[in-house]
């Protein structure tokens, strides 16, 4: 296991500059997610208008996994072999504005199914690049906060967070095309901004004392199978709640639009700030013991949802709670895979754990879903999603503990108690 600074992180910059990197990225991430997201909380006029089909609800975030993932599989390897990054995350989120305009133009659900496989290829690998970029710049100390900060501070508080509170009245007032027009814009502000104010992280010379270990070999450590597995279930888990639970609270529980705009919201809360609280505990207690009790406790969320027949608030407090898993998705997409392995495969670990789990989980999952809602009513995704999350807490404890504080401890213990 390698939890040394290693060689990326060699070349560190200034606090400030980390971060600048840090938030920067996190905004930019968040804006892309606040496109991918439009479409799940413009659904309940989107659905009627286009005359969809639940099944065909969840074609659309199939569609975007499916391209998501190919593109983070093949991005984060040729970013990690060229040594570029930057260029990588620039042009990927123009690409990404470019498909929300296309959105909003679609006539047919065709239409609108090409808009989204495009826009998943071009999003794809935004992410593992940027995980990489941190790796290159942020301290290793800091290192698992950070990438929790970039994957979902922005994600959740502009993707799911503010996402359904802007869009809804929008779409109600002029149209939900202008929503996916409106959501385009920012993303071009952020690409100027990460081409101008980053560096290009230093590209990584070869140390024979230090030899970069083989995907194959990073393959064989039980960390990086596990978390593989739990991406394939907990990213089921999210996009079956994304494409379903604003259709199953207006139609399934009744609640109106406006109500289901602001408990979808509470989840963006939830995540935004579970993106830095859950990865910073982990640093402190360890990453397994944070895995072990949010994947578990995940389960609450779908189980209120189906049952919960109090005020709407407590509700609300239900979904802020049990959505706190979503702080876990960068440590097992990410920060566990590159500790356990070799930190400078992390664009490729991340695209590679990322991708198996858009492939498998977000491609079919939604599918799956839209099918059993068709059969047997809206429940059935909320009952999909608690399968998945319980089995991803199973497969939790198995982890080996990867927290470089963590494991430095014990190894200090160990030489303590054999001398």
């Amino acid at each position: 296991m390698r939890n040394d600074q290693g060689p990326g992180v060699s070349h560190v910059r200034s606090g400030g500059y980390q971060v600048w990197v840090t938030a920067l990225l996190s905004l930019n991430f968040g804006i892309l997610f606040f496109d991918r997201n439009a479409l799940n909380f413009l659904m309940p006029f989107v659905q009627p208008d286009l005359q969809l089909s639940n099944t065909q609800v969840g074609l659309f975030s199939s569609a975007l996994s499916l391209t998501w993932a190919l593109s983070g599989l093949m991005v984060g390897r040729i970013s990690d072999k060229l040594g570029s990054r930057k260029p990588v995350v620039v042009i990927a989120t123009i690409a990404f504005c470019l498909c929300s305009f296309v959105s909003g133009m679609a006539s047919s659900f065709m239409m609108l199914l090409g808009a989204r496989l495009l826009m998943g290829a071009a999003e794809g690998g935004v992410m593992p690049v940027s995980h990489s970029i941190i790796v290159s710049e942020v301290a290793p100390e800091r290192r698992g906060m950070a990438m929790g900060v970039a994957q979902n501070l922005g994600s959740n508080l502009l993707g799911s967070g503010l996402a359904p509170i802007l869009l809804v009245p929008v779409a109600m007032a002029v149209g939900w095309r202008t929503g996916f027009y409106l959501a385009a814009l920012p993303g071009l502000i952020t690409a100027a901004l990460i081409w101008f104010t980053l560096r290009e992280p230093p590209v990584e010379v070869h140390d024979d004392a230090n030899p970069k270990v083989s995907l194959r070999e990073a393959f064989a450590h039980r960390n990086v199978i596990l978390c593989a597995l739990i991406s394939i279930l907990l990213v089921s888990y999210l996009v079956v709640c994304w494409a379903f639970m604003p259709l199953f609270l207006t139609k399934g529980r009744s609640f109106s639009p406006e109500t289901m705009s602001w408990l979808m919201a509470t989840l963006g809360v939830s995540a935004g700030l579970g993106s830095f609280v859950v990865p910073a505990i982990s640093d402190v207690i360890g990453r397994r013991p944070v895995m072990i009790f949010f994947s578990f406790f995940g389960a609450i969320l779908p189980l209120a949802a189906i049952y919960y027949q109090g005020p709407t608030i407590v509700l609300a407090a239900i979904f802020f709670f049990g959505w706190g898993l979503n702080g876990l998705f960068p440590m097992f997409m990410a920060t566990i895979p590159s500790e356990s392995v070799d930190p400078r495969l992390t664009a490729t670990l991340t695209g590679v754990v990322m991708g198996t789990g858009e492939v498998v989980g977000g491609v079919l999952s939604p599918i799956f879903a839209g099918t059993l809602a068709d059969g047997y009513g809206l429940n059935a995704p909320m009952w999909l999603m608690l399968g998945c999350t319980l089995l991803a807490g199973l497969c939790t404890l198995g982890l080996v503990e990867s927290a470089p504080r963590i494991v430095a401890r014990r190894a200090t213990s160990a030489l303590a108690a054999g001398a």
